[in-house]
């Protein structure tokens, strides 16, 4: 399963592709607790997307994901800014800078890809699936 969203570079965007991101997941049977974090890391991506870099040069930013072998892959592509994407270490008293964090410590793996003026942020997940049978869930795939 795989999806490709171009949104407008408005934040009203960041609901559009948590829910259609949500959704896709749902219907793909995988586990609650790894949608939400999907979506949280979506959410943190793009937010930052729309916070420190440019639109592409269509004037949207563009939001992927790939479900494989128990893991998503999201990403989010935008026109690039004056710095390079990473987690801060904010201190606590700070209201903001925790999102690159958020999304290392709930991904198993996150990065940065440069293909021109395009800069893509990803993060791979978890994303376990399961049935439910008698009213248990049985597993289908292991997380990690």
């Amino acid at each position: 399963m795989s999806s490709v969203v171009l949104l407008p570079y408005a934040p009203s965007s960041v609901a559009v592709a948590r829910q259609r991101l949500s959704t896709d997941l749902q219907d793909c049977g995988v586990f609650t607790a790894a949608i939400d974090d999907a979506v949280l890391v979506v959410s943190e991506l793009l937010s930052n997307a729309l916070r420190h870099a440019h639109p592409l040069p269509s004037g949207m930013v563009k939001v992927t994901w790939l479900r494989s072998d128990g893991h998503i892959e999201v990403a989010v592509s935008d026109g690039g800014a004056a710095t390079e994407p990473r987690a801060g270490r904010p201190a606590l008293s700070s209201l903001g800078g925790r999102g690159l964090g958020i999304v290392e410590y709930v991904a198993e793996s996150w990065g940065v890809r440069h293909d021109g003026d395009t800069t893509t942020v990803w993060a791979i997940l978890p994303a376990p699936t399961g049935t439910v049978s008698n009213g248990q869930v049985h597993a289908l795939r292991e997380a990690g």
